[in-house]
């Protein structure tokens, strides 16, 4: 019994805190095999994959709030990439500059931009997505300012992807409502 007397016993979390985790946790799980299964996707155009693990960003902004979908696009990156064999490579670096820049432009519109929905979010975060990946690729890496010619053709793209993307977040924000 003497054992016992000097172990402090750690007192459960609360349940909610519980829950916020386990939703984080299941969210951040869906991103990372998102970010594989596009990994593993042909490319459209050089950089450019549908940005399938952005509608889980979306997600966690609505459900979670701003700071848990900021936390899990950079940790969605680094898992990803570590799983897939590109950590700290040259497409680990795109990836991560592009979807952290996605993510603060997401977060910015759907703090400052009062009723926009999340197709709006998601075109903004698409856009901003690929601006940085190309600019992230001509400053770091490539050095030819001739890779902006792409930025059109490669930004409408993104505009349907991001629209694709940011109607499948608002299909499943709906059906979750509808089941709580």
């Amino acid at each position: 019994m003497p054992l016992l007397n000097k172990i402090k016993l750690i007192p459960r979390p609360p349940l909610a805190e519980l829950e916020y985790k386990a939703k984080w946790l299941s969210l951040l799980l869906l991103a990372v095999g998102l970010h594989i299964f596009e990994a593993a996707l042909p490319s459209l155009g050089p950089w450019f994959k549908p940005g399938l693990a952005n509608i889980i960003t979306l997600l966690a902004l609505v459900i979670l709030g701003p700071a848990s979908a900021a936390m899990l696009a950079i940790w969605r990156v680094i898992i990803g990439s570590f799983l897939i064999g590109t950590l700290f490579t040259p497409t680990f670096i795109i990836s991560l500059a592009g979807g952290t820049a996605a993510a603060v432009v997401m977060l910015t519109v759907w703090r400052f931009i009062p009723g926009i929905t999340l197709i709006g979010i998601s075109l903004a975060g698409a856009l901003a997505h690929m601006t940085v990946q190309l600019v992230t690729v001509e400053s770091l890496f490539i050095h030819q300012h001739a890779l902006y010619y792409l930025l059109p053709p490669l930004l409408l793209l993104s505009v349907i992807t991001g629209w694709f993307n940011g109607g499948l977040a608002m299909y499943i924000v709906s059906r979750v409502k509808e089941s709580e």
